[in-house]
């Protein structure tokens, strides 16, 4: 049962985020600047982050773990800004669909070889016969589901 829940929760967090994309996308095109948007979608996020951590938060980690982190954790936001930016100048190009598939595609690639190497300490999960071929059937739907604007953007 929980494992369900988590798969239903996974799979309103992705619906959330082809939401907001579409949404701050169309922002983005009226704004004429993505990475207004961009600046945008991050304010809002990190206000609501905030609000959230002040109300719900009983303690905070200390400066000695803050200090133990390693470096590069602290440009993940760099990954999430290239990426957003990357969303809402290409969504009003390609269409939502046809981004997130793509999108969808790297981000399924990556965590496979992630898992397989175990970055950033995360559980090894190897890749196998399964799991290729899963990805491979993912890659082809990506093809047939952009198979219509196989002629560009």
């Amino acid at each position: 049962m929980m494992a369900l829940l988590l798969c239903m929760l996974a799979i309103a967090a992705g619906a959330a985020i082809a939401i907001q994309a579409a949404m701050n996308a169309q922002l983005g095109v009226l704004l004429n600047s993505a990475m207004l948007a961009t600046g945008v979608a991050f304010l809002t996020s990190f206000t609501l982050v905030t609000a959230v951590l002040v109300f719900t938060s009983k303690s905070y980690p200390s400066v000695g773990v803050i200090t133990n982190v390693p470096w590069y954790l602290w440009l993940a936001g760099v990954f999430s800004a290239f990426g957003v930016s990357c969303f809402y100048y290409l969504i009003p190009k390609m269409g939502l669909g046809s981004m997130m598939s793509f999108a969808l595609s790297g981000q399924i690639v990556v965590a496979m070889l992630a898992s397989h190497l175990g970055w950033f300490n995360l559980p090894v999960k190897a890749l196998d016969g399964s799991k290729l071929l899963g990805t491979v059937l993912l890659i082809g739907g990506v093809i047939l589901v952009n198979w219509e604007s196989r002629s560009g953007y």
